[in-house]
């Protein structure tokens, strides 16, 4: 008999598109052979099936279609952002006791937050963590508080967030409590953290019977100062290369790294790392860890996937075999 697999997308964030276009890619990549799959679609007042419009029974995640009760082997979550990238979904389907495909709730929420997660990656070896500060919004600061702890150029951006939403990256003093403002009004905690100048790579990483594996590492080059919502999701304005064109010793050195920060993090599906390599010092700093990469035929993890000479439906099977 087949097996049900709900694909969850959308979200309560303004990543709701992007999930979108992510959990079509997994939906049509998924072997309709094996599986019945169904698309629910999330968002702050309906969790419902995208095909029939029936709205979930959240008392055990269920639909009921036409009289016929179904019940789901697996959630494959596609949801950047809340409540899939921060652990909240999780929590639930543990309550519910629905297998999923992501990092459990409490990875989630750890690494969802950028100041927290490098608390616990920081000493790690190999591996350098940005200086930064972490603002609350019911404190009050000037720019020479955050000035006396880090120094410019920084980025100011959401503790918790994705896609580079409200970030900014700032030169001047006069235009710091400017972004710090805007940072806010997307999310109660902002970092403030130094800016490293060097190469960004990054490195999806997954298990595979039991085994931690990684894809052809990325680099980002992209055509603005950093690589912020316009660069990401714009055809054009970034030249993604896979694999990279880095020395192969540097290669082993993300990959070791990798491996090791997805133990150390109790990681588990497909999760992305970034860093950025300071050539001049031979350092690799970590940015940070997406538990929810994006899926969209032109993500960075497809890319990866298509590079080491596997196919999507392949990649996505391992991921759902692995979690059941």
């Amino acid at each position: 008999m087949k097996k049900n697999i709900a694909v969850v997308a959308g979200g309560y964030s303004g990543e709701y598109d992007i999930s979108i276009q992510s959990a079509n890619t997994i939906s049509n990549n998924i072997s309709a052979e094996k599986y019945n799959v169904y698309k629910i679609l999330i968002d702050i007042n309906h969790w419902k099936d995208e095909k029939s419009g029936v709205e979930i029974d959240k008392n055990d995640f269920s639909l009921t279609i036409d009289g016929v009760k179904i019940n789901f082997d697996l959630v494959f979550i596609g949801i950047h952002g809340t409540p899939g990238e921060d652990g909240k979904l999780q929590a639930y389907l543990d309550m519910v006791q629905v297998p999923y495909t992501s990092c459990n709730m409490v990875v989630s929420a750890l690494s969802f937050n950028k100041v927290f997660c490098n608390k616990v990656v920081e000493g790690s070896p190999d591996v350098y963590v940005a200086k930064s500060m972490h603002l609350y919004k019911h404190k009050q600061y000037t720019a020479q508080d955050i000035l006396a702890e880090v120094e410019l150029p920084v980025f100011v951006k959401p503790a918790e967030g994705g896609s580079s939403l409200a970030t900014f990256k700032i030169k001047e003093e006069a235009e710091l409590m400017n972004a710090v403002q805007k940072a806010f009004e997307v999310d109660p905690q902002v970092m403030a953290e130094e800016f490293i100048a060097g190469r960004e790579l990054t490195m999806g990483v997954y298990i595979e019977q039991g085994e931690i594996k990684t894809l052809p590492i990325t680099e980002i080059i992209s055509s603005k100062e950093f690589f912020d919502y316009e660069a990401k999701y714009t055809p054009g304005m970034t030249n993604e290369v896979t694999p990279a064109n880095i020395p192969a010793a540097l290669s082993d050195r993300i990959d070791v790294l990798s491996k090791h920060l997805y133990h150390k993090l109790y990681c588990k599906g497909i999760v992305r790392f970034d860093y950025i390599y300071d050539e001049d010092k031979d350092k690799i700093y970590f940015l940070e860890v997406n538990t929810m990469p994006g899926q969209s035929e032109n993500s960075i993890v497809p890319q990866q996937v298509r590079a080491a000479g596997l196919t999507l439906a392949q990649f996505y099977d391992t991921i759902i075999n692995e979690s059941l």
